[in-house]
């Protein structure tokens, strides 16, 4: 065999060891990934999904959000943002950190509905009567809880 087959036999046998190990490594396991549900075991219809922790005060356009989402967001989506099993899920959770649905999708969601694409409740109609300042307002109340809660 001369020296450049030698070579080739080499090269082939180092590459292929190699992509069989990258091919075959377990990927990096990341706690709370974005596609990852809370376990739902044992809720049952109506219970609250999460716990949410509330910050020591809110700001005054904080206190706005709190007040039109308790009156147009908490009936499916919880006091607090907390979800509601068998309703609408919980705002207050790592699927809707500001990196994954930023501030306009809150407000697309308000304004246009939204098809189900990550909980297992069904699309959420388009509500009605929200003006574009109430719904940055609820905003700024999911962000304060959300970064209450660790979400960030």
């Amino acid at each position: 065999m001369s020296k450049l087959q030698l070579l080739a036999v080499i090269l082939f046998l180092v590459v292929g060891t190699g992509a069989i190990y990258v091919n075959t490594m377990d990927p990096p396991k990341r706690k709370g990934h974005t596609s990852t549900l809370p376990d739902m075991t044992g809720l049952e219809e109506g219970d609250p999904i999460l716990k949410i922790k509330l910050p020591a005060s809110f700001t005054p356009k904080e206190k706005l959000g709190k007040t039109a989402f308790e009156a147009v967001c908490a009936a499916c989506h919880g006091i607090n943002g907390a979800g509601i099993f068998g309703m609408a899920p919980p705002l207050v959770y790592i699927i809707y950190e500001p990196s994954h649905h930023g501030d306009f999708a809150f407000l697309n969601a308000a304004q246009n509905g939204v098809r189900s694409h990550h909980w297992p409740f069904g699309n959420m109609p388009p509500q009605k009567g929200l003006t574009k300042a109430d719904i940055t307002n609820l905003v700024a109340y999911i962000r304060v809880l959300q970064r209450t809660n660790g979400i960030n």
